[in-house]
């Protein structure tokens, strides 16, 4: 089974840039497809962006231009890289790996985009 580490969550200021973290165990990180969804209050979780084991990526509309999710196999990492950020990315943030059929997900970190 797959185990989830995630980082790099805080607070920041409107306009600023935070950088996830999500380390996976495994030896078979190259493989996976990683993904990083988040989740405000009240709301369901959604999709922010996904990368698969080909390095092919998508995001979501409202991220676009300005999230940039990579991958490092040597470190069994995958990043997001968030810039101009907004208080309406405020949410949990999780990051997700699909291997063999199943889904797991981290712990979740909170990014919160306030002055």
């Amino acid at each position: 089974q797959v185990q989830l580490v995630e980082s790099g969550g805080g607070l920041v200021q409107p306009g600023g840039s935070l950088r996830l973290s999500c380390e996976a165990s495994g030896s078979s990180f190259s493989i996976y497809a990683m993904g990083w969804y988040r989740q405000a209050p009240g709301k369901q979780r959604d999709l922010v962006a996904r990368i698969t084991s080909g390095g092919s990526t998508n995001y979501a509309a409202s991220v676009k231009g300005r999230f940039t999710i990579s991958r490092d196999n040597a470190k069994n990492t995958v990043y997001l890289q968030m810039n101009s950020l907004k208080p309406e990315d405020t949410a949990v943030y999780y990051c997700k790996a699909l291997m063999g059929g199943y889904a797991y997900w981290g712990q979740g970190t909170q990014v919160t985009v306030s002055s």
